[in-house]
């Protein structure tokens, strides 16, 4: 069993996300934004990434309101690259990918693990929870029209289909 969602709906949030997102630079230069740099120069020296490329992406990024250009307050000659409430709110995402590299990489041993900062503790696995916070596995995921939130969804074989709309 598991959940098929029709291919064809255009408004998949995934495939807005692909575009924004949907290449290795732009992660990494989101990672380095989550590490505290913010100019160009950091960007570069730190991902050693070829300046029309950044460039780019930091173009890109700054289109679509996942990172914000403004002014460098110490020297209004540069700008900073600052994350928007947009950017942040990509955290989950980069930590279920970093987790998932971590977990099925070939040659991965991370120097570093991410803690809560209260008490030091690792942060769980980034996982998928029903509205009552009970952990869901893909076979007890279904796809709903939003007219029929609260409806329990039945499962056919494994996939969704246009008609159990």
């Amino acid at each position: 069993m598991g959940i098929r969602e029709p291919l064809s709906e255009l408004g998949c949030g995934l495939s807005h996300a692909l575009e924004v997102m949907g290449e290795r630079w732009s992660f990494l230069i989101l990672r380095a934004a989550f590490n505290g740099l913010y100019h160009f120069e950091e960007f570069s020296q730190e991902l050693g990434i070829a300046r029309n490329i950044l460039s780019n992406r930091l173009v890109k990024m700054v289109e679509h309101g996942v990172l914000e250009r403004t002014p460098c307050e110490s020297d209004r000659r540069k700008v900073e690259y600052r994350l928007t409430e947009k950017g942040l709110a990509l955290l989950p995402a980069m930590l279920a990918l970093r987790q998932w590299g971590e977990k099925y990489a070939d040659i991965c041993n991370p120097n570093l693990v991410l803690v809560d900062c209260r008490d030091g503790q690792p942060v769980q696995t980034i996982g998928i929870h029903a509205h009552d916070g009970r952990a869901l596995g893909w076979h007890e995921l279904g796809w709903q029209t939003p007219d029929k939130i609260g409806t329990p969804v039945e499962r056919h074989e494994g996939y969704y289909t246009k008609e159990d709309a």
